[in-house]
């Protein structure tokens, strides 16, 4: 348990450190090409890119939130890029329904961030995950939406000091347990 605990804390830095290339990330002014395929590096999310829908082959609304912090539902499309190939995430912007808005592609500028399936930690340690495939939140939303709240890079979980706390707490519980069970054992 107090490996458990020391490894959480090590986490922990990592964990800081990718926040903090994430927030350098934000404040990179120039566009990067959008990867080809999952999964997206850690130095491209938070960037400003484009990319090109040909058409949106599916639409998948989700509850989320607008620029000004109403929430809504956003309209993601899973756009078609090119003849093969796994496509591309496009979040076009908040509706106050679920009735996909009447689009049929073009481009699309935007930022780039973690799309909205990640795969489980169980999937991970299985081997199998599919990708993490990522996302494009357009700056400028389709006609007669409203423009999606792009995630901050301070919206990162960091929890490991929390959870490196609970091990080291529950190291200290197993030891009292230990100890009142040697003492009653050790009794008359």
């Amino acid at each position: 348990m107090i490996a458990l605990g020391v490894w959480q804390l090590q986490r922990k830095a990592e964990k800081e450190g990718l926040i903090a290339l994430y927030q350098r990330n934000m404040a990179m002014s120039a566009t990067v090409a959008y990867p080809d395929l999952p999964p997206v590096p850690d130095a491209l999310l938070y960037r400003k890119s484009s990319v090109v829908c040909l058409e949106p082959v599916r639409w998948d609304p989700r509850s989320g939130s607008d620029a000004k912090g109403q929430a809504g539902f956003r309209m993601i499309a899973d756009c078609r890029t090119g003849a093969e190939g796994p496509g591309v995430l496009v979040d076009v912007g908040i509706t106050d329904d679920f009735t996909p808005p009447k689009w049929s592609g073009g481009t699309v500028a935007g930022t780039i961030v973690p799309g909205p399936e990640q795969p489980t930690l169980i999937e991970r340690m299985t081997g199998k995950a599919a990708p993490a495939r990522a996302m494009l939140i357009a700056d400028k939303p389709l006609p007669g939406l409203r423009a999606s709240a792009v995630p901050s890079a301070a919206d990162t979980p960091n929890n490991h000091l929390a959870y490196a706390g609970q091990w080291f707490l529950f190291a200290l519980a197993a030891l009292v347990i230990y100890a009142l069970a040697v003492r009653r054992r050790l009794r008359p």
